[in-house]
């Protein structure tokens, strides 16, 4: 059978956690996640299909229900959600993309979650030097469509080396790049579900290419 969306029960079994999240009703009704969690992965192994028509995913991870409460004033044990992540092959292909199946709350995100110090240099050296390049991609018409705008934490003031008047201090600011769309509970169960969120990917292929760009050469344009 053709996956295509993400079934009502898998919706269904997320509702019913968010109002049971609790040990004793997870280990009576495991069989409604183990049967979520598989619809998930096969509607995750789908859209790898898909993705890799436009890009090259080198892994994809649908993660478990299961919370760390190790750390976490919440000790609630299960997420309220069913999530996955693709990460793009070689390391000229730079990003990685997100799903999220919530009721409620469901989106795709991608982008840039919290770069190393050296990448955010890079990026920062790049915005700088030609900050009309990536306002040009995040003005684009598909881009505001899908995204409306660039996401992420930011810094209150501007980062060390900057002037706090930079002509571009708006983006230079930022220490995570990203990006969501959201869907509705509606959408993830319609049978052309799976077309919609792949073409929400390809929309932030432009801010990729960019990324990729400028993480894999030098000022001068040199591979490194």
């Amino acid at each position: 059978m053709s996956i295509t969306h993400i079934q009502s029960s898998t919706l269904d079994f997320l509702k019913a956690i968010q109002k049971n999240n609790n040990r004793e009703w997870f280990n009576n009704n495991k069989a409604l996640y183990i049967t979520a969690h598989a619809d998930v992965k096969a509607f995750a192994g789908a859209l790898e299909v898909l993705m890799n028509q436009h890009d090259e995913i080198e892994k994809m991870k649908v993660y478990r229900i299961y919370r760390d409460v190790r750390f976490s004033k919440d000790k609630t044990p299960y997420k309220s959600s069913l999530s996955g992540f693709m990460s793009r092959a070689t390391k000229w292909r730079r990003g990685g993309y997100y799903f999220h199946f919530e009721p409620g709350n469901s989106f795709m995100g991608a982008g840039f979650w919290k770069p190393n110090s050296s990448d955010l240099a890079r990026i920062r050296r790049e915005i700088a030097a030609y900050p009309d390049e990536l306002r040009g991609i995040l003005a684009e018409k598909n881009f505001k469509k899908y995204f409306g705008k660039l996401e992420g934490d930011q810094l209150k003031t501007a980062p060390r080396g900057y002037a706090k008047d930079h002509e571009a201090i708006e983006l230079l600011r930022y220490k995570s790049f990203l990006v969501h769309h959201k869907f509705t509970d509606t959408e993830i169960l319609e049978p052309r579900f799976l077309d919609k969120i792949n073409e929400a990917y390809k929309a932030i292929r432009p801010f990729f290419n960019y990324m990729s760009e400028v993480l894999t050469t030098d000022e001068n344009g040199t591979p490194i």
